[in-house]
């Protein structure tokens, strides 16, 4: 596993002294920032940190400004997924143009196409009321009265001899 040091000073390393106080200044909240907006984890944050996840879970308990960092920075990056969802789920069109010496020889408008399956991860998330994947089952008496009912049917069938033993 590949473990990140990151240097405050000259010769000093943060892995060494884990402490949070470098964590709470401006330096280090914007690289704790800068790491949620790169898409890492908590725990591969706490490990460039050098610290458990647990305890970097604690800290965020404990220091808003740590938990503030951490959600400017993967707000970010969530906007720009949502963002690349949407127009997928939309299409889009883009210019490709070819050059042959350095020079431009051709440019053509390329389209691509909706995503169907961008489009209904987008409705069952964003419209869960009326594209979700579920189905409502009603039932005609309570499940308790249906239940009791296939226990006396299966003590008369019992009873008869007629079918097998249920246990």
């Amino acid at each position: 596993m590949l473990r990140v040091l990151f240097r405050i000073k000259k010769g000093v390393s943060l892995m060494a002294k884990g402490k949070y106080e470098y964590w709470l200044t401006p330096e280090g909240l914007l690289k704790i920032e800068g790491w949620a907006r790169d898409g890492l984890t908590d725990e591969q944050i706490a490990e460039n940190i050098g610290v458990t996840a647990k305890t970097l879970y604690d800290w965020k308990k404990r220091y808003s400004n740590i938990c503030e960092s951490l959600k400017r920075g993967k707000e970010v990056v969530d906007r720009q997924v949502e963002n690349a969802l949407l127009k997928r789920a939309l299409g889009y069109t883009y210019e490709e143009i070819t050059y042959e010496g350095g020079v431009e020889t051709k440019r053509v408008v390329k389209e691509v196409v909706p995503d169907t399956t961008a489009q209904i991860f987008w409705l069952k998330n964003r419209k869960r009321e009326a594209w979700a994947d579920r189905q409502n089952i009603e039932l005609s008496q309570p499940i308790d009265d249906s239940i009791k009912e296939m226990e006396d049917y299966f003590e008369r069938l019992k009873e008869s001899g007629s079918g097998s033993s249920v246990e």
